[in-house]
Order: C-alpha cells, then structure tokens, then sequence
C-alpha cells in the first residue's frame, strides 16, 4: 500500500529520537524521498510530514497561485520557509527538531497519523481531543451523505 495509514504512538528516547512507524518509512522509501519533509500543520497543533508526494502536492498548489503575488509568497513561507528535512537514522529513528516541537507541544511521546497521502505529528493528549472532534464532525457529515445516498437510491428505484 502507498498510503501513510493508522495511528501510532511512540516514546522519544533519552536522545531525542522517535522511532517512525516501519509502515511510513516504507512508503517514504517507495517514494524515494531523502528523508521525511515536515512543517507546522497550517491548522492545527500538530505538524504535518509526508515524502515526495507532498512536497509535489504543494508545488502543484503553489503553481496555481500567481507567481510573485503576495499570497504565494506566504504560503511558500509557510510550507517551505518553516519546513525541515528530518533523516532517519539505520534503525528508523528521527531527531523532531526544537523549533517544531514547541510548536506541536511534543516533549515525551509522539502520535503518528496516516492521512492517505501524508502523515501528522502529534503530541499524544492533543491529538486524542483532535480525534474526538473529527469523529463529532464525521458523524454530521455521514447524516449529509446518507440522505443524499437515499435520495438518489429512491431516484434510482424509481427509474427501474
């Protein structure tokens, strides 16, 4: 499978090493990427991480945005100004850097969640109110696709 899927959470050790999920370091390797690009999730507390699929992802974004024009400059500053490239070590460890665990608020643990074509970083605590909230709105959002379902299975019904 080429997708970051699944949640994992990880101790960082006395070095300050967490291991990465053997699952994302396979798709990273598949992706052929030189490490994992990480940086400030734009929305939330959390950091988004992913391979050569997401740097693509956001160059395709940024490509569709007027060059020179002060909205691309920021978002580029956002997405590529704040970013890191963390190695992986033989044993698929990785060091999170200072500046981008203060921002997530990761100190002795780490949650890894697979989002399809990238993954997130998470401090434990806050990633469990994240998953509350997203489950919340899930549940709205299954209301809103099941009725639309029903109303074109009743459509569907009635032209047979």
């Amino acid at each position: 499978m080429d997708q970051f899927v699944s949640t994992f959470t990880n101790k960082i050790d006395a070095k300050g090493r967490v291991s990465v999920p053997a699952t994302f370091r396979a798709v990273l390797a598949r992706e052929g990427g030189e490490g994992i690009f990480c940086y400030p999730s734009l929305d939330s507390d959390a950091l988004d991480a992913g391979g050569n699929r997401l740097v693509k992802t956001i160059d395709d974004l940024l490509q569709s945005i007027a060059p020179y024009s002060d909205e691309r400059d920021q978002l580029s500053t956002a997405l590529y100004g704040e970013s890191e490239i963390l190695k992986l070590d033989k044993d698929g460890r990785t060091m999170l850097p200072k500046r981008l665990r203060e921002f997530s608020g990761i100190t002795d643990k780490v949650t890894f969640v697979g989002l399809g074509d990238k993954f997130q970083v998470w401090q434990p605590e806050k990633f469990e109110i994240h998953r509350a909230k997203a489950r919340e709105k899930v549940k709205e959002l299954r209301k809103l696709f099941g009725a639309g379902n029903r109303h074109q299975g009743g459509s569907e019904r009635g032209q047979e």
